[in-house]
């Protein structure tokens, strides 16, 4: 061990680059759909060396200098080893620029490079500011575990943020280990995850107390474990009475869906797997009180289409409700010709009645509207979907008849820690009891991608305490129950429906009471006790 972090510590130039960025794509063997938590020990163990090594490249004598020609080392290490994790773990996105290749093939780079390059900026920061935190001994775990957790915090919020993939998901990707995230959230599942990943690094010094670090990394990780087990030994909130739920997958191409002039061809398929019997017992809707369809799965304005809405209503029994992805208009803003369009989910009863709409909040950048999109037309950059869509006004409950209060999250909203819950949430004694995800992860294909997005949805259920309905276009859809345990789920790539019940969501957990506040607290504590150490080497 030794040997490996001297030659780690004491490498230089395109050497140490490459053993960063090559670290970083093994730690993505963690993330789904491998989820080796063990993985993320080989990046963040080579993280406490290359911080170690950024000392050497400090040439100038002053304080400052050497300070800044440090923070400067470090950030360099942890770009490439960010470039490395966000390459091998989100490569996947350039299956998008795929779909109309004749289009947006030339711009597969952007996906695939730049915006792990971009992402990876927060790495970069994350080591630069565990640079000045850094000194001898164990002090220097803490610091590099409370410098990236804050760079991943920030990463998942500047610029509308974008926390795929988050360390922290390394525990948050196993059911047990997962748990602990009711109590601190996924970014305090982060901090966890960054110390105990590191600790390894201890191996490699040769004084006697070296090894106490990383026995109290392996008490920890057992100690996540074991609150797992128990949480989970006894856990059945039971289901939610008189619900009898259906989720339609219908696995469509996009080369299909978006054909505007198979809007009928599109509608009956939907309708005919909507119905179809999943046992010899199986009248079809007739037995189901709620039916889902996943994300925007029409190429019209379905509120639009008269005769659509009017076939949709007609073939819902009575006691059936639809709940639906659709496009929607809105009005015409002033200065603008057209009326807002909305990524919208709506329900819809018998006779074709549309009773609650809400429209997403949380837009795709570059996939639903483009950032900074006066500089960018310029250069001829449009975005990968037929409309640019306007973002809704607020996040809402959803009043659905015969459901708990619904809280809908649109594609890649439920990625986001925290945001489950709308604002003011806590001053309302009533809870949402169901989380309804709605994707269409078909622009991915066979790829990590779904898996991943269906890990971060259980971790909202993990958070929260709330049960979470997910209904994809291509795949998983799933129910999941209020401690992440999956019920019942349908492939990827796979046409049918999933028909369950409907978990009920049990007490709020203290994630949910308290949000960024727990994980605020734990990142306070080890920043004091990064104190208490630095203080006594």
């Amino acid at each position: 061990m030794q040997a490996i972090a001297g030659y780690v510590i004491l490498s230089s130039g395109w050497k140490r680059r490459f053993l960063a960025m090559l670290s970083g794509a093994i730690g993505a063997l963690a993330m789904a759909p491998f989820d080796f938590f063990p993985a993320f020990i080989v990046p963040m163990t080579v993280a406490v060396w290359l911080i170690d090594g950024s000392q050497a490249d400090a040439s100038s004598n002053a304080i400052a200098g050497r300070a800044l020609a440090s923070f400067k080392a470090a950030a360099d290490a942890g770009w490439w080893l960010g470039l490395g994790y966000f390459i091998a773990g989100l490569w996947w996105i350039g299956a998008a620029f795929l779909v109309e290749a004749d289009q947006f093939a030339w711009a597969m780079p952007l996906g695939v490079v730049a915006l792990p390059a971009a992402l990876a900026c927060c790495t970069a920061l994350g080591f630069g500011l565990a640079r000045l935190l850094w000194s001898a001994g164990a002090a220097r775990i803490l610091a590099l575990a409370i410098s990236l957790s804050a760079a991943e915090w920030l990463r998942g919020h500047v610029f509308g943020g974008f926390p795929w993939n988050d360390f922290g998901m390394v525990f948050g990707g196993n059911l047990y280990l997962g748990q602990f995230g009711s109590i601190i959230g996924l970014y305090g599942l982060t901090l966890l995850a960054v110390a105990i990943c590191a600790a390894p690094a201890m191996l490699a010094e040769s004084a006697r107390l070296a090894i106490a670090p990383v026995l109290l990394a392996g008490a920890a990780l057992a100690g996540l474990a074991l609150f797992g087990i128990l949480r989970l030994s006894n856990a059945d909130a039971g289901t939610v009475k008189n619900v009898r739920l259906r989720i339609m997958q219908p696995n469509v191409q996009h080369d299909l869906k978006f054909f505007t002039g198979s809007k009928d061809e599109l509608l009956d398929r939907y309708l005919a797997v909507s119905d179809s019997a999943t046992s010899p017992k199986s009248t079809g809707l007739a037995d189901v009180t709620h039916l889902i369809w996943p994300e925007s799965p029409f190429p019209f304005i379905l509120a639009r289409e008269p005769k659509m809405l009017a076939r949709v209503g007609a073939a819902l029994p009575g006691g059936t409700l639809l709940i639906t992805g659709a496009a929607r208009l809105g009005a015409i803003a002033p200065g603008q010709t057209r009326p807002a369009v909305y990524n919208s989910m709506q329900v819809i009863g018998s006779g074709g009645t549309i009773f609650d709409t809400y429209d997403k909040i949380h837009l795709v950048p570059f996939g639903e509207y483009i950032p900074f999109h006066a500089v960018l037309d310029r250069l001829g950059l449009r975005q990968l979907t037929l409309s640019s869509f306007e973002a809704g006004a607020s996040r809402k409950l959803m009043a659905v008849p015969g459901l708990p209060p619904l809280s809908p999250l649109i594609c890649y909203e439920a990625i986001f820690p925290g945001q489950v819950l709308p604002d003011g949430i806590a001053a309302n004694a009533e809870r949402p009891g169901v989380i309804l995800n709605i994707t269409d992860d078909s622009w991915f294909g066979h790829t990590p991608g779904p898996y991943q997005h269906l890990a971060q949805v259980r971790m909202r259920a993990i958070e929260e305490g709330i049960p979470v309905l997910r209904a994809a276009d291509s795949g998983i859809s799933a129910i999941i129950d209020a401690y992440g345990r999956i019920t019942a789920q349908l492939p990827l790539g796979f046409e049918g429906v999933l028909d369950g019940l409907l978990p009920n969501a049990i007490a709020a957990t203290p994630f949910s009471r308290h949000g960024s506040l727990t994980w605020l607290t734990i990142w306070l504590v080890a920043l004091i006790l990064n104190g208490v150490l630095r203080l006594r080497v």
